[in-house]
């Protein structure tokens, strides 16, 4: 498996289908309202801004938002919605590139963080996050907790979603060594098949709370998810705060 890094290579291959494959994945409203509270009133920015699924909600607040994005083609689609042709977005590796000013929230969702290569980019991404906080900023992120108990018996696959007009498999190899998984996403339609690679570095969350105090961070709240449901020892998913 080639193990060149292209931060672009997943939004350049997903863009075109993005919307439609996840639209019915995601708790927006309820992640909006959370990521509203946390901003207090105060500007915000989006590492992996996307086609703009949380900052273009966040914006109709009326908070001032940025983002930063590598795919130019994840951000002509956030151009084409409504509200989305003014938003600044910086085109660039989102673990690196730095934006103007700083930010009362910056936000990495959807488990965004597991999507750097390895832990040396998982660091720098934490620290180039509290480089852009105010002083009294917060970081927040949500990703799955690692269950690696499904690959007991080696490469799994399970079904994602099932429709009368597609059906979507996600096959996943791990590397317990690397703390890596390996997908391709499957998607079926009468119209052919269509293959994503999705692969991922994971984490525990007590590894990214090690990277959150390696760059001047502490955790101020886990929660279960974005309703702000207790993070308990069965959670599969936490949504992270650092201040």
């Amino acid at each position: 498996m080639d193990d060149a890094y292209d931060p672009t290579a997943y939004g350049t291959e997903i863009a075109d289908e993005y919307d439609e494959l996840y639209d019915d994945m995601f708790e927006t409203d309820t992640a909006v309202a959370c990521l509203t509270e946390l901003a207090a009133g105060g500007p915000v920015l989006e590492l992996g801004i996307g086609t703009g699924r949380l900052a273009l909600p966040l914006a109709r607040t009326g908070l001032e938002v940025h983002g930063v994005e590598a795919s130019e083609e994840m951000v002509a689609l956030l151009r084409a919605k409504p509200g989305g042709a003014d938003m600044p977005v910086v085109v660039g590796d989102f673990a690196e590139v730095s934006v103007p000013g700083t930010f009362s929230l910056v936000i990495l969702a959807v488990n965004t963080i597991y999507a750097l290569p390895d832990q040396d980019a998982q660091v720098r991404c934490f620290a180039n996050a509290a480089s852009h906080l105010a002083p009294g900023g917060r970081f927040v992120l949500d990703a799955w907790v690692p269950d690696v108990v499904q690959f007991r018996d080696g490469p799994s696959v399970r079904p994602r979603s099932i429709s009368d007009k597609r059906v979507a498999l996600v096959l996943a190899e791990h590397d317990p060594v690397r703390q890596r998984i390996n997908t391709t996403q499957v998607h079926l339609r009468n119209t052919g098949v269509r293959l994503h690679p999705v692969n991922h570095r994971y984490a525990w969350p007590s590894e990214l709370d090690l990277m959150a105090r390696l760059a001047g961070l502490r955790l101020q709240d886990r929660w279960g998810w974005w309703d702000k449901t207790p993070f308990v020892a069965t959670s599969n998913m936490h949504v992270s705060v650092y201040g």
